[in-house]
């Protein structure tokens, strides 16, 4: 029998993925919603998450489609109310926010699953299988989009705690951090910031492999045409293209492996496979780069940005 889950956070990553893969999959049926504006046509719905949390205490998931800066504050609540809580990427404001989560998910015996969907990409798998015994050589990240089109008047991206660029760009770590067969450290960032915004509209950022490939990455949020998703890498084995957001996987010039969108439906299938076995997955890999990236980034400020 499918769990009853509820979905805080109403806004347009909720219904274009969420709500779609909630719907579809098998592990979760959505009883309730939380938010300030907006409703779900077979949902209960509540303005906040006290409410719901107050009069659904049958309901033991809750899955956060908040921005990050807010969210902490409810996951925290629902964790203490013994909730098992699924976290939009990035999982927080800060890592400090995430590990304070961590440990009150622990305390309460309760399922904390801090996701990164573009993992769940179709080609992914095959690419770090396909890396495994490769002698890495380069990698080089082009994350190219337009917010304007992504992220149409949502303003919060660019206050503190939105990241920016970074929130595309977190998808691209998440990625790289699944795929690298070691652990890379960032050692140099570039992130140009609108003169009349807090976080960044670009960035490059270079990394140390202590296997000595050569990692680097660009991210672009004033990206004209169709977005660039893709991480090129060269090996002793040949040249390969992961692209399309992690949808495609050619290795000299040829199609390996490929697929239709199923990021979302396979975090949810995650979330109810650790449910059921009373784990947590919270991997702060690609958040730790993006933290290190504002520590030892080199501000350039550029152009306002306007909608």
């Amino acid at each position: 029998m499918a769990m009853k889950l509820a979905l805080v956070g109403i806004g347009k990553i909720a219904r274009d993925q969420h709500i779609p893969a909630i719907s579809a999959g098998p592990d979760f049926e959505l009883a309730a919603t939380a938010s300030r504006n907006a409703q779900v046509s077979g949902a209960e719905a509540f303005t906040d998450l006290d409410r719901l949390l107050n009069a659904r205490s049958d309901i033991p998931a809750i899955s956060l489609a908040t921005p990050p800066h807010v969210r902490y504050a409810d996951a925290r609540r629902a964790l203490e109310a013994g909730c098992h809580v699924m976290l939009e990427k990035p999982p927080g404001a800060t890592l400090s926010e995430v590990h304070d989560l961590i440990g009150v998910a622990e305390s309460k015996g309760v399922t904390l699953f801090a996701t990164w969907h573009s993992r769940h990409a179709a080609a992914v798998a095959a690419a770090r299988d396909w890396l495994k015994d490769r002698t890495i050589h380069k990698v080089d990240i082009q994350w190219k989009e337009d917010v304007r089109h992504w992220h149409p008047g949502q303003d919060w991206v660019w206050t503190p705690g939105g990241l920016g660029v970074f929130d595309p760009g977190i998808n691209a770590l998440s990625v790289l951090t699944e795929i690298f067969p070691r652990a890379l450290h960032l050692t140099r960032a570039e992130l140009q910031f609108p003169s009349n915004r807090d976080t960044p509209v670009a960035a490059t950022l270079a990394f140390h492999d202590p296997g000595g490939a050569e990692v680097t990455a660009e991210f672009d949020w004033l990206h004209s045409g169709p977005p660039a998703w893709d991480i090129h890498i060269a090996t002793d084995g040949g040249r390969a293209v992961l692209g399309q957001g992690g949808a495609r996987l050619d290795v000299d010039g040829a199609e390996i492996a490929a697929g239709a969108n199923a990021e979302y439906a396979g975090l949810y299938a995650r979330f109810g496979q650790l449910i059921a076995a009373g784990a947590s997955d919270v991997d702060l890999s690609p958040m730790r780069h993006v933290a290190d990236a504002f520590t030892l980034g080199r501000r350039t400020n550029v152009a306002p940005f306007d909608w």
